[in-house]
């Protein structure tokens, strides 16, 4: 149930939410929200580089706390709002998923 739970969030939330906030736009946020999962990219400097036990969150450079508050940073100017709030939103994901651990 976890990975279902895991990929609606990353896959379905999103759509919903271009179609939802940015009606006329809606295909590009969406494609955005789909780019923000480039950030696990950083996974491939793990070993093992997939751990199903694994907090990505605090664990992998893109996924620290400090990329977070960066992301946060990028909510202020209005053209880097949408992938802030997509990579936020890619963070609160994998979060949620620590916690059904």
């Amino acid at each position: 149930m976890r990975p279902l739970i895991h990929y609606f969030l990353h896959f379905g939330v999103p759509l919903f939410i271009a179609l939802y906030f940015y009606k006329k736009k809606w295909k590009q946020v969406y494609l955005i929200f789909l780019a923000s999962m480039l950030i696990d990219l950083d996974h491939l400097l793990a070993n093992p580089i997939f751990d199903p036990n694994r907090c990505s969150v605090g664990f992998h450079p893109l996924h620290s706390y400090f990329a977070v508050i960066i992301y946060i940073i990028g909510l202020v100017p209005t053209k880097t709002r949408v992938l802030a709030l997509a990579l936020l939103f890619h963070i609160l994901t994998d979060y949620i998923d620590c916690l059904l651990m």
